[in-house]
């Protein structure tokens, strides 16, 4: 008897149970290989089976021009992205808005060791400013290449360039993208996971080289010695609570029918960037269990350099505050357009959608 009411239960649930799972809607997100995405991460590992409107999807790209073309071909739902790359898109098409920040602040300036020799950087990491040793050791290998010598960047329309172009300007230096004769240092595209190769074949070919890349990249190239990190962003772009970096974006059409989902997938990466911070806080131990997780997703970045990047004595990258910030995006906005970098200017109370913030955030 017992028997038959369990059975008559099972069915009595289970078509309730299929109906909530058909319920929830897909919400494809992309990403790329960069600590700018750990929250993301976090959020997928940790969350995922939690949500009740949305079945989060994450797909990792190799390149930001990859993830431009996939987004654009209106297939997902939302991207992670660099913010100058999608206030370019904005203007050649505005079919999606930004709905919240992923980090703030969170890239450097590594050097290889042929640039080192010029700038002799501190041992401790936290005492190396963007101070005018790097911008004047760029000056000298020029000199002495009758070239410049090229920086990577993970793309030319990147948050990267604009505050290398920032840093440089602070000290009389110019930048050239792409190529150039004239400039101190010239911008060239380097796609992240190949930036530390970059670092390596140059130093191997005797040839001074840099780049300006998202963490955990630069700690990569100094936990495994070809290389050193100069100075970190944050220093060099000083805004409340960190500058804005990488953003979300979504579509319009998924904001117009998906718009439950996409609301629960942005709390709990905002949740996962305070588990980030929380794990910070209380140690290695913890981070390790961080950066178990992001290893399943990004294997590339090794573990000393996940806990050296959200090392919170330095604090070179922030998971707060993660609301859209109108006025961390027209500095970031304003600097590109007046270095080249942007083609112009877009309506950012149009490119925003605020409606998605959340409170948890602000915690």
């Amino acid at each position: 008897m017992k028997m038959k009411i369990i059975v008559i239960l099972i069915m009595m649930i289970t078509p309730f149970s299929t109906a909530f799972a058909q319920e929830r809607q897909t919400v494809k997100a992309i990403y790329l290989p960069l600590a700018d995405h750990y929250a993301g991460i976090i959020a997928y590992e940790k969350y995922r089976d939690q949500m009740q409107e949305a079945e989060f999807v994450l797909e990792r790209m190799e390149s930001l021009p990859e993830l431009r073309a996939y987004f654009m071909s209106g297939e997902v739902d939302m991207a992670f992205i660099l913010s100058p790359l999608a206030m370019d898109m904005f203007l050649e098409a505005p079919v999606f808005r930004w709905i919240s920040l992923m980090h703030r602040d969170g890239n450097a300036l590594a050097i290889n060791d042929l640039l080192n020799v010029h700038v002799n950087l501190p041992e401790n990491r936290a005492d190396r400013k963007p101070d005018y040793k790097i911008a004047n050791a760029f000056t000298l290998v020029k000199s002495q290449m009758g070239k410049p010598s090229e920086c990577g960047v993970p793309s030319l329309l990147a948050t990267h360039t604009v505050i290398l172009y920032k840093y440089l300007k602070d000290h009389g230096k110019t930048l050239g993208f792409g190529q150039g004769t004239e400039q101190d240092v010239v911008a060239v595209v380097v796609a992240p996971p190949k930036s530390p190769g970059f670092i390596k074949k140059n130093n191997a070919r005797g040839i001074p080289a840099s780049f300006e890349q998202s963490l955990p990249w630069a700690d990569v190239v100094e936990t495994n010695d070809f290389g050193s990190v100069g100075w970190y962003s944050k220093d060099v772009l000083v805004w409340p609570n960190g500058h804005v970096e990488c953003i979300v974006i979504a579509t319009d059409t998924s904001i117009k029918t998906k718009a439950k989902a996409l609301k629960e997938v942005i709390y709990y990466i905002h949740k996962a960037g305070l588990d980030i911070e929380a794990a910070r806080q209380k140690g290695q131990n913890n981070l390790k269990a961080i950066s178990h997780m992001i290893r399943k997703h990004i294997p590339e970045h090794n573990e000393q350099a996940i806990i050296e990047s959200l090392n919170a004595d330095l604090n070179v990258i922030n998971y707060k505050h993660l609301n859209t910030d109108k006025g961390g995006l027209k500095l970031i906005m304003d600097l590109g357009v007046e270095g080249g970098i942007l083609k112009g200017p877009i309506d950012i109370d149009a490119f925003a959608d605020d409606s998605f913030a959340t409170h948890i955030t602000e915690e």
